[in-house]
């Protein structure tokens, strides 16, 4: 990261003339120094304010900072006794629930990398992640059993809740133990800590992918531990006594990075849904008066009028969502899995009024603007439309493990994609600059505007779906001979995906046939909500699909 101090940049827009680099506004946070620093001791050594970490929203049990942490070395001491060391990886698949940062901290203290997996998954899915991550064991609820015996993987399963009831269930999982058995062991003060560098890898979380294969995108305990700094910071939680209501989910980044590790850092205290309603989460801000509510736009557009959703949220959303709840505000974030959280955010009231944008460079980050198709930064310092690319402490991990090649940027920066070389050149650089895949602008007062996405994602409710998955699939039909899938705008969902299917001669395969098929094979949010029959999907020379052709023809008679 470039020293601002001998840079000439503008105050108002933090933009540098001499590099074409925009440097964040917001004060620089201090970061531990010490090689030897897993983000669990980290959060575990700071000061926590308040008494009560967890709360379940559905039955009401508490749990104190004292029984988490006591839970923490029950856990870790029971999986270092089953011969987990550092490196080892763990799959944990599951809901929300105050358990699931009980699994993540034990893990990621023994220098051993958590690996979470969407519970909507199918087993197909599940597999091919097992297969790219290669877990030791897994944690799971006996609801999702199946799906893991489904994988024949024959991984070793711990039940995050109680025993399994359905018996043949239980013949064919390889049940080794009980979370409760695990927490109820008294901790280990003679076990050997193996050391754990900040640069060794704490997490696996897999990010949808624009070649129609999900990324493992690897976060160290530094990429973490500079999130978890950065969280605290931006919500000023040292002061006061603060309550959040965790409405998204765990296994995502965000719900990973702010309610799983960030909050806890701060002593403040988490509220869980296991999974959203509506009537839930406005009865749980109310029975504990919550102060914050972190959720993705859909939800926040449904709690105006159960309308339609998008982001960023436009001035429209905003303003009828202030007029609705005048005592709350909005404050808007930017980020993505592989800059593990948030790389722009509003933080202030006065910030909040800027309409359309997603805020500040977070402390710590830089960015540029970068002509998509030669990839050199933009020279006009300002409100310039190109992709935006980010460098930051939090942004994860660069190596790539299939091929044992070591990549190191910079020493502060980090990013990586589990065993695929090629994707990993494709979204960083070679000076440690990450590529969004986001066109956006920054305007004269550093505020960065999303303006599109040049990848190919299809974004349901706040999921991503690639559509090259999804054509990969539809091309497997003994009756298609060519697939296109798009997004097709939708009210509630902000879009859904759509198909384009050739058939096969003298096939009569009907819009439910196909809907169902693709149903069968993937998560709910992935499925094909929408068919049309045509006789050639529209490619350029290269064989491109012509997917802008395809969405003009879908929304032609809107």
């Amino acid at each position: 990261m470039a020293d601002n101090n001998k840079l000439t940049v503008d105050p108002r827009s933090g933009f540098c003339i001499s590099n074409s680099v925009f440097y964040s506004k917001r004060k620089p946070i201090p970061l531990p120094q010490t090689d030897f620093l897993d983000v669990t001791t980290f959060i575990s050594s700071r000061p926590h304010h308040g008494r009560t970490a967890f709360i379940d929203a559905a039955t009401g049990r508490h749990l104190s900072f004292k029984d988490l942490w006591k839970a923490v070395d029950s856990v870790a001491t029971c999986l270092h006794d089953m011969g987990i060391r550092k490196g080892h990886v763990i799959l944990l698949l599951s809901p929300n629930s105050i358990f699931f940062p009980i699994v993540c901290l034990s893990v990621m203290s023994l220098g051993a990398v958590i690996t979470t997996s969407n519970p909507l998954n199918t087993p197909r899915e599940i597999a091919k992640q097992i297969a790219n991550s290669k877990p030791s064991l897994a944690f799971t609820t006996p609801e999702l059993v199946s799906k893991l015996t489904e994988t024949n993987s024959n991984l070793p399963l711990i039940l995050v809740d109680d025993e399994i009831t359905d018996a043949s269930t239980k013949t064919k999982a390889k049940i080794v133990t009980t979370l409760s058995e695990m927490v109820k062991k008294e901790p280990s003060g003679s076990r050997v800590r193996e050391q754990v560098n900040q640069d060794d890898t704490a997490t696996i979380l897999y990010s949808s992918g624009t070649t129609g294969e999900s990324k493992g995108v690897v976060s160290s305990h530094k990429n973490l531990i500079a999130m978890v700094q950065t969280v605290v910071e931006r919500f000023r939680l040292n002061e006061g006594d603060h309550k959040f209501v965790c409405t998204v989910p765990m296994f995502h980044i965000y719900g990973l990075a702010v309610f799983a590790t960030g909050i806890l850092a701060a002593g403040s205290t988490v509220i869980v849904l296991s999974k959203f309603d509506m009537g839930e989460m406005l009865s749980t801000i109310v029975k504990y008066r919550a102060t914050y509510l972190p959720l993705v736009p859909p939800i926040l557009v449904a709690l105006i009028s159960y309308g339609r959703g998008g982001a960023p949220l436009s001035k429209e959303v905003i303003e009828g969502f202030s007029e609705k709840y005048p005592g709350a505000t909005i404050l808007q974030a930017y980020g993505l899995t592989e800059s593990a959280g948030v790389g722009a955010s509003m933080d202030t009231l006065e910030e909040s009024r800027k309409y359309g944008t997603a805020g500040l460079l977070s402390p710590n980050t830089e960015a540029k603007i970068v002509d998509p198709e030669s990839g050199k930064a933009l020279l006009v310092n300002v409100n310039q439309t190109g992709e935006l690319w980010l460098r930051a402490p939090s942004v994860m991990k660069a190596q790539d493990l299939l091929f044992h090649i070591e990549f190191r940027w910079v020493t502060y920066m980090h990013m990586f994609v589990l065993r695929n070389a090629e994707a990993t050149s494709s979204t960083i650089d070679s000076e440690g600059w990450l590529r969004t895949g986001d066109l956006c602008y920054i305007d004269d007062d550093g505020f960065i505007f999303v303006v599109d996405r040049l990848k190919e994602l299809i974004k349901y409710k706040g999921y991503q779906v690639p559509p090259a998955e999804l054509e990969a699939l539809l091309l497997t039909h003994p009756e298609i001979s060519d697939a296109a899938v798009i997004p097709f705008p939708d009210k509630q969902a902000g879009q859904f995906p759509m198909s384009y299917v050739v058939r096969k001669a003298g096939s009569n395969l009907s819009e439910k046939a196909v809907m169902d098929f693709i149903a069968g094979l993937v998560a709910p949010y992935k499925r094909i909500r929408r068919v049309a029959f045509i006789a050639a999907i529209p490619r350029n020379p290269s064989g491109k699909i012509l997917r802008k052709d395809l969405i003009k023809l879908a929304t032609s008679k809107l």
